[in-house]
């Protein structure tokens, strides 16, 4: 463990569009704000070949791109910009200590914590695998569901989410396969009934996603499996959603800020604020509502201008 301490006005961790939106508002307030990129420096935006809903982009963006061109800004505005992962902080006192990579420790007058939520997948190879290619797989229907107009697709899961994603490509796709892997919805009831109803969407209870099929650039079908019977089949579809939730990467901040029961982190309502003055937060580690860019954006704005309000109470 370093003895060398650095003192940081602002420490924001975490290099998603919260982070970074954060960033350029506090490095052009003065804060000189230091930004830790994380595991996944730019965020899960990195792993999204297109972007139809970022305003300012009629054409469309790649998600790579995108995070390229926010990181730009934030460093013509002054931002310090380092790689490394927060592993251990400290919010017991009025010095926020936090360390980096095990080694490095910094005390911090505030930190904004924009760490967001990493998506669950089924973790199957051909999953993986057609993911990191981003021929056919995704976690969010809001997000790509528009490249599967007029086309057949698979979602798996249960719960809301599910329900509301299924309900969603609905509206754009010609047939939405739905997998529930056991003999029950975890949705609510309006939810249940919702898909239930809607004519395009096929729903398979008691059935396990065995693999994800296609031609090693994109999806072309879903081989699914009817545990009851144990029948094996292919379901044609050019795409796959996996619904199965979303884990916010919160788990070192547990012992000293307020957590919900899934683990996001809880905020004042209306702000960025949390248990802890001058700890805030943005982006997708408090929100399990509606995890896009442009939501995680406008809550960096509001991380940095709650953090330069908060440091002026200290002058």
């Amino acid at each position: 463990m370093s003895t060398t301490v650095e003192k940081i006005k602002c420490l924001i961790i975490g290099s998603g569009p919260a982070g970074y939106t954060a960033a350029i508002y506090a490095a052009r307030a003065s804060m000189n704000p230091v930004l830790y990129q994380g595991m996944q420096p730019g965020g899960q935006l990195t792993t999204t070949n297109e972007v139809e809903n970022w305003p300012g982009n009629p054409e469309g963006i790649t998600g790579p791109e995108m995070m390229v061109g926010i990181q730009e800004q934030a460093k013509r505005f002054g931002t310090d910009i380092r790689d490394g992962w927060a592993t251990k902080v400290d919010f017991s006192g009025n010095i926020h200590k936090v360390w980096i990579n095990d080694t490095i420790e910094l005390h911090c007058e505030t930190v904004i914590i924009s760490t967001g939520a990493s998506a669950k997948y089924l973790g199957l190879e051909s999953e993986q695998h057609y993911l990191k290619m981003g021929g056919g797989v995704s976690a969010c229907a809001v997000c790509d569901g528009f490249f599967y107009r007029n086309q057949d697709v698979v979602i798996v899961g249960a719960g809301d989410s599910a329900c509301e994603e299924a309900h969603y490509l609905s509206k754009l796709c010609k047939k939405v396969t739905m997998l529930v892997r056991s003999e029950k919805f975890r949705a609510s009831k309006i939810m249940e009934a919702r898909v239930r109803k809607t004519e395009n969407i096929a729903i398979l209870m008691n059935h396990d996603t065995v693999e994800i099929l296609g031609d090693g650039q994109v999806v072309t079908g879903v081989k699914a499996k009817n545990k009851t019977t144990g029948d094996i089949f292919d379901i044609p579809a050019t795409g796959f959603f996996a619904a199965i939730g979303h884990k916010p990467n919160t788990d070192i901040f547990k012992d000293f800020l307020t957590l919900d029961e899934t683990g996001y982190i809880v905020n004042i309502p209306g702000t960025s604020k949390t248990n802890v003055a001058g700890v805030f937060v943005a982006g997708d580690a408090a929100d399990h509502v509606y995890r896009q860019a442009i939501t995680a954006a406008g809550t960096g704005c509001m991380a940095a201008l709650d953090a330069e309000r908060y440091l002026a109470t200290l002058e």
